[in-house]
């Protein structure tokens, strides 16, 4: 039978604590230092950084956040110093491996007590007493160390996954600068940087363009809609339900379609607001981040109407590519004009039909933002392959946990291969 033993034997709280007379060669790590639900940690500070009290850790120690424990914010110290009291310093005791003591902090058994344990509305926390009895697996040292192993190894591979997005996702910033400033020539090539080759550009209202580009206003390029108002007339009831676009469902370069609500409407509106597949969706406001971001319109649901907040861009496909029109929207150009141009109170901003219809766009010809869009839309699929990837590297780990961490799957098999002498 395995063996299970309660986190009280397997480590020990350490409640040591300092105020005064920290050691500034040693860090500060606070909850905001460890990333949620991956045992990384993401930075941290010198220990003058925190005027309060703090908990005093050791390397190899677990520091395991027990505010707001849905977070699974743990990690395996890899230095000593100092953390926020609102951090369980925990030692692992004789007999059981630091890594693989964090890795059961990190589990979802011992998450979901800690989660269904908290105590509090806001900032709910859990507590040692809470957790300490809990069984886990301990099975031998061996055994810990190469589950251990097995599972840094998928962490690893998760945490360079992550950087090759985010590696990507620059790389994505920068293509789309120099694609929406020098465009692609006949070559099929990115044009040089009027640096390199001045005699290629033009001024603009824009900048410097490609001399073969030209510049419109929005309004004259596309036809402008305001959605329909949510709480005017009151609908018939033999008004047929219709779903509608809200603003939290237009994102930056994407749709978020996970909740769309439903509205009653005349068939009148239903045919002035009803949604076609090219449609390009721009915010009116709210958040600065939302202000203006726009995103295309691919028919995802058949009949499909949008709200006030959410203006609707219908271009002349023949001088102004929707795909194009998106990638110029969310880049910096875009995104600097609305905020310039938007009415603004504290942390809300708001955009009007006729600054949007008087939004400045770039405008090379219909084979090159062909082009421009082919070449983003390369780099976005290789963003998303990667994300894909990731995904299914994290669906990986949380079974490999569940599995070996609870012994419903033994690595004894693999052990006994490690330790069988090779023959001569």
């Amino acid at each position: 039978m395995c063996d299970y033993k309660s986190l009280r034997e397997v480590t020990t709280v350490v409640n040591e604590k300092i105020s005064v007379g920290k050691d500034p060669e040693k860090p500060y790590v606070g909850l905001e230092n460890i990333k949620p639900g991956s045992g990384v940690l993401d930075g941290y500070s010198a220990s003058g950084s925190s005027i309060s009290t703090n908990s005093v850790f050791q390397c190899h120690d677990v520091l395991f956040g027990k505010l707001r424990p849905n977070l699974r914010k743990c990690i395996s110290a890899p230095f000593s110093g100092y953390c926020s009291t609102d951090i369980l310093v925990l030692r692992p005791n004789e007999g059981f491996d630091p890594v693989y003591v964090a890795k059961i902090f990190q589990s979802d058994f011992v998450g979901r007590v800690a989660e269904g344990s908290a105590i509090g509305t806001k900032m709910p926390r859990t507590s040692w007493r809470d957790l300490k009895e809990l069984k886990i697996f301990a099975p031998s040292m061996s055994e810990q160390r190469l589950i251990a192993r097995i599972l840094d190894t998928l962490d690893t591979q998760i945490q360079k996954t992550e950087a090759l997005i985010a590696k990507l996702e620059k790389v994505k910033e920068g293509l789309l600068h120099d694609l929406l400033t020098r465009g692609i020539d006949e070559n099929g090539q990115l044009r040089p940087s009027p640096e390199q080759a001045p005699e290629l550009y033009k001024d603009s209202p824009l900048g410097l363009i490609p001399k073969g580009w030209g510049v419109g206003s929005l309004g004259d390029l596309s036809e402008i809609v305001s959605g329909v108002t949510l709480g005017g007339k009151s609908g018939s009831s033999a008004w047929p339900l219709v779903p509608y676009l809200r603003v939290a469902n237009v994102q930056d370069g994407y749709l978020d379609l996970s909740e769309v609500k439903l509205i009653r409407v005349s068939s009148v509106d239903l045919e002035k607001y009803r949604l076609l597949p090219g449609d390009v969706l721009m915010n009116e406001g709210g958040d600065f981040d939302k202000l203006g971001r726009g995103a295309l319109w691919q028919g995802q649901i058949g009949l499909c109407i949008h709200q006030n907040h959410v203006f609707r861009v219908r271009t002349t496909q023949s001088v102004l590519n929707p795909h194009f029109l998106t990638a110029f929207s969310s880049s910096a150009i875009g995104k600097r004009y609305f905020i310039r141009s938007s009415k603004q109170s504290t942390n809300l901003a708001s955009i009007n039909s006729t600054q949007l219809k008087a939004f400045q766009v770039s405008l090379p010809s219909n084979t090159e933002q062909e082009l421009i869009v082919k070449e983003l839309q390369a780099m976005a699929s290789k963003i998303e392959s990667e994300k894909a990837l990731l995904d299914k590297l994290i669906i990986q780990k949380s079974g490999l946990m569940n599995d070996l961490l609870t012994g419903h799957v033994r690595v004894t098999s693999l052990l006994d291969q490690a330790q069988t002498p090779t023959p001569a």
